[in-house]
């Protein structure tokens, strides 16, 4: 019983680490990062996701935003702009067969690979901090996560929560 769910936490583990986003972080050495508490989206903000996508991951890092200390402001500090790309990437997930034989001091075999599913989709989203004032960036966090295009918006506004927590855990940097 108890080797029961030992193998069952692992099998929950490995399923629910693989779907977790994936982040890289880089910022400007030189910068103070206590002294930004205001923000505002860059003016010429595309995320290249769709407007109700758009509105979504917006709200989680209106919230996320918050969670930091940072307030919205008509005269900000820096300007946050996010955009992302989707792609897709083989699935690594496949079944060898393989068939061999011998005799003597000779054997042959021949073997091959039967892919398990489609191409995995995913988003890889990037946030930019900008130094209003300098206009340069100075911080950037770039999130990497499976994405289902065909998700429910429950699931959907789930994971760009995820995505933008993602990267916001990564602010301010430490040095």
């Amino acid at each position: 019983m108890k080797f029961q769910k030992v193998f069952l936490f692992f099998i929950g583990l490995t399923l629910f680490s693989c779907n977790t986003p994936k982040a890289v972080y880089d910022y400007d050495i030189d910068k103070n990062f206590a002294t930004y508490t205001t923000y505002a989206l860059f003016p010429d903000f595309k995320s290249g996701l769709s407007q109700l996508d758009e509105n979504r991951i917006l709200a989680s890092l209106d919230a996320a935003m918050k969670e930091k200390g940072f307030s919205t402001s008509g005269n900000p500090q820096i300007y946050v702009n996010v955009y992302t790309e989707e792609y897709q990437q083989e699935n690594r997930n496949n079944v060898g067969i393989g068939i061999g034989g011998g005799g003597g001091n000779m054997g042959v075999g021949v073997s091959g690979g039967i892919p398990l599913g489609g191409p995995d989709n995913y988003l890889q989203v990037t946030f930019d901090f900008i130094d209003v004032e300098g206009d340069a960036l100075i911080w950037q966090a770039v999130v990497e996560s499976k994405f289902n295009p065909g998700a429910s918006p429950e699931q959907r506004k789930a994971q760009f929560d995820k995505i933008v927590q993602k990267a916001i855990e990564g602010y301010p940097p430490k040095k």
